[in-house]
C-alpha cells in the first residue's frame, strides 16, 4: 500500500569520534523512505532541495524504488544543511550550523494523484508544514506523526493541534518529558494519548523503544551494537521502518504495530553503524530478516 512521506531532504556535515563527512545525503524525508523502502514498495516523498543537490542521490532514491514527482528541485538557492559534532558518549551533540536554504519557505504540495495515499508519514518537520499536509490528504487508514525538542519548545500550540489529527505519534523519552511536563515515561504516555493519537511510541535510544496504547504496552529491547558511527537519522529511519512495515501488511491493529515497532528498531540499529545513510544504502532481505530474528531471540523468555 502507499506511504506518504513528507519531510527534510539535506546535506549534513557530520563529525563524530570515528570520523567526519562533509555534503552527507540526510533529512527526515531521506531516512523515512530510504528505511520504508525495504518493507513496501510505494514510497512517496515529498520536499525540497536546491540547485546544489548532486544528481547521485536523485539516482540513489530512485534506484530504492522510491517515487520523487513530490521532490521540488528550486533552480536557485541551497538544499537545507545541517552540522553537528557528537560527543564522545553519542547520546549528546552540538549543532555547527543550521542553514535552511530553499526550506526556508518550503510548502509541501501534495501531487494531486497522491491526495489518497492511504498511510502518511508526517517526518520531522515544523507542525503547521504537517497540518498543511493533512489539509490536502483525503481519509488516509493511518497518519504517523513525527516531532523534535524544537517543535515542543517553540510551537506546542501548532504541535498539540496536530496530534489531534494524528493516529500515532513517535517521539523519544527526552522529548515526551518536554511534551507532557511529566518526569514518568508511563504517566506521559497516559497524557499524550489523551492528546489525540491513539498510539504513542517513545524511544529511548539504548534502551529500546515502548509503545502504548489505551488498554496495552509494550516494550522492545535495543539491538546489542558492539559500534556506533554516526547516529543522525536513526529515530527517521525508526518512523520509515514502522509505517513502512504496517503498509506492505495492511494491518494497523495495536498487536501489529509491535512487531512495526522492531521492524523499525533492526532499521535503526543499521543506520547508526555507518555514516550517514549508508548503513541502510544496499541492505539485503536476508540481512534484515536475520536482525528481525535476533531480536526475538534476545527479548524471548
Amino acid at each position: 500500500m502507499s506511504v506518504l512521506i513528507v519531510g527534510s531532504v539535506a546535506l549534513d556535515y557530520l563529525e563524530t569520534p570515528f570520523g567526519k563527512m562533509e555534503q552527507a545525503l540526510g533529512g527526515s524525508a531521506t531516512f523515512c523512505s530510504v528505511s520504508a523502502s525495504y518493507l513496501t514498495e510505494d514510497v512517496r516523498c515529498v520536499g525540497i532541495v536546491g540547485s546544489d543537490f548532486p544528481e547521485e542521490h536523485i539516482r540513489f532514491l530512485t534506484s530504492r524504488k522510491i517515487d520523487l514527482l513530490g521532490l521540488v528541485r528550486e533552480a536557485e538557492g541551497k538544499t537545507f544543511s545541517w552540522g553537528g559534532r557528537y560527543h564522545d558518549d553519542m547520546n549528546t551533540r552540538d549543532t555547527l550550523y543550521t542553514e535552511l536554504g530553499v526550506f526556508e519557505h518550503f510548502h509541501p504540495v501534495i501531487p494531486e494523484e497522491w491526495k489518497k495515499s492511504e498511510f502518511v508519514l508526517l517526518g520531522n518537520i515544523h507542525p503547521s508544514l504537517q497540518m498543511e499536509v493533512l489539509e490536502q490528504i483525503e481519509e488516509p487508514r493511518l497518519v504517523v506523526c513525527d516531532t523534535m525538542n524544537l517543535w515542543i519548545n517553540i510551537s506546542k500550540k501548532e504541535l498539540k493541534a496536530v496530534l489531534k489529527k494524528v493516529d500515532v505519534l513517535i517521539l523519544n523519552d527526552e522529548e515526551a518529558r518536554m511534551l507532557t511536563d511529566e518526569r514518568n515515561l508511563i504517566v506521559a504516555g497516559q497524557k499524550m494519548l489523551r492528546m489525540g493519537p491513539k498510539v504513542v511510541v517513545i524511544k529511548k535510544g539504548e534502551h529500546g523503544a515502548v509503545l502504548m496504547s489505551k488498554d496495552s504496552y509494550f516494550s522492545a529491547p535495543a539491538f546489542p551494537l558492539e559500534g556506533i558511527k554516526d547516529p543522525t537519522g536513526a529515530g527517521d529511519t525508526f518512523a520509515g521502518g514502522f509505517i513502512g512495515w504496517l503498509a506492505r501488511t495492511g494491518d494497523v491493529s495495536v498487536a501489529n504495530m509491535r512487531k512495526a515497532v522492531v521492524y523499525g528498531s533492526a532499521l535503526a540499529s543499521f543506520c547508526v553503524e555507518e555514516f550517514s545513510i549508508d548503513g541502510i544504502r544496499a541492505l539485503t532481505p536476508e540481512q534484515l530478516a536475520e536482525r528481525f530474528a535476533t531480536f526475538r531471540t534476545i527479548s524471548s523468555f
